[in-house]
């Protein structure tokens, strides 16, 4: 295989230190909700005496919902249902479009959101609730789609493997997006959904230079980690594909075709990619980051950005609506469109749709033997 294109990333010598070792976000800005309006920033971490400069523990917030099943109402995504077990991500994802998020709870959408964690830990109970309700209608259910399922606290808590049997045993499809490695835990319960075509798996992948992926995305497993797992996927017979996204113009967008060459080698057989989206307070902690991590490129970057969100950090209908409006965006299409077609994953963006006709409520649940059965 040909080496990958790309320059490996360094932060510039003139840059100072993060806020705090193995986060992304430099400051923590009230929630857009709240009456005052509070701000932690580098220049107050330096100013503390070395002994008091402690790191932000990770703490986990119990939540307990009625429902589990989100309906989603969105024309730019091609599922109606998902289900988010967690709230706040500790991967720390500095792009992340989910971080406004956390100021529904009167928190920030900074280091708040990699650090005051919420989990579900009824998950899986409601969805057996939920699915044995006469009234409901099987469609494919995204898990990951807003925030991580298999991020750092999953190995304690343990929610997803808990939805993920739920749904085995309910014959019910659920497609999956993460970039973690930590996926391949529970290729037990994927195996055997895959070989009745319930389930399909993707793989996020930013970039292959360690450097970059350790100061955008701080506490996510390695970029070779998850190749592995896609890889370990693939093996078990399991659909898998390779998300490229999001795409950052200047940053690491000249790794698309490098990155798409290696998940189909690795068994990958079919992909999506997003291009970086900055909405709300996402846009401010970005360009924070940037200044840090990438002064020289800074500038440049946000021009693309913002030319391909009609001169906005963020519009929707620019971005993502159905036509690519600007030259740079097209390239980008283009780019990934020939991409797709070398390596074969030119098909269907998953191939077959996910089996529904197997859905049944168990007997261990409904209490119902079948008739026949003597």
């Amino acid at each position: 295989m040909a080496k990958p294109h790309f320059i490996p990333f360094k932060a510039q010598k003139s840059a100072r230190p993060v806020l705090e070792k193995g986060r992304a976000a430099r400051s923590n800005v009230s929630g857009r909700y709240e009456p005052d309006r509070r701000e932690t920033s580098a220049e107050d971490w330096d100013a503390l005496p070395p002994e008091d400069r402690k790191p932000r523990q990770t703490t986990v917030t119990l939540e307990r919902p009625k429902h589990i099943i989100n309906r989603v109402n969105s024309p730019y995504v091609g599922f109606d249902r998902s289900i988010n077990l967690y709230r706040g991500c500790e991967h720390g994802c500095i792009y992340c479009f989910a971080r406004p998020t956390h100021a529904y709870h009167g928190l920030s959408p900074g280091l708040d959101f990699e650090t005051r964690l919420f989990a579900k830990p009824d998950g899986p109970q409601l969805l057996v609730k939920e699915l044995s309700n006469p009234r409901y209608r099987v469609r494919t259910i995204a898990i990951g789609t807003n925030m991580d399922a298999y991020q750092p606290i999953e190995r304690q808590f343990r929610i997803t493997r808990g939805v993920l049997q739920v749904l085995s045993d309910f014959n019910h499809p659920v497609s999956l997006l993460t970039k973690s490695n930590l996926i391949t835990r529970d290729i037990d319960i994927l195996a055997p959904m895959a070989e009745k075509n319930l389930t399909r798996a993707m793989i996020s992948i930013t970039t292959q230079d360690r450097g970059l992926a350790r100061a955008m995305e701080p506490r996510c497993p390695t970029p070779e980690r998850r190749f592995e797992a896609l890889e370990a996927l693939a093996k078990a017979g399991i659909r898998t594909g390779i998300m490229l996204g999001p795409m950052i113009p200047g940053l690491n967008d000249s790794e698309l075709e490098s990155i798409m060459a290696r998940a189909a080698d690795l068994g990958a057989s079919y992909s999506a990619y997003t291009i970086l989206r900055l909405p709300m307070e996402v846009s401010p902690l970005f360009q924070e980051w940037l200044e840090v991590f990438a002064p020289n490129r800074a500038k440049r970057i946000m021009n693309h950005i913002r030319t391909m969100n009609g001169g906005r950090d963020y519009d929707p209908q620019w971005s993502r609506g159905g036509e690519v409006k600007t030259p740079f965006a097209q390239l980008i299409a283009q780019r990934y469109r020939a991409s797709q077609i070398r390596t074969g994953m030119d098909q269907l963006r998953s191939g077959q749709p996910l089996n529904r006709a197997l859905f049944r409520v168990p007997v261990s649940v409904s209490g119902q033997g079948d008739l026949f059965d003597m």
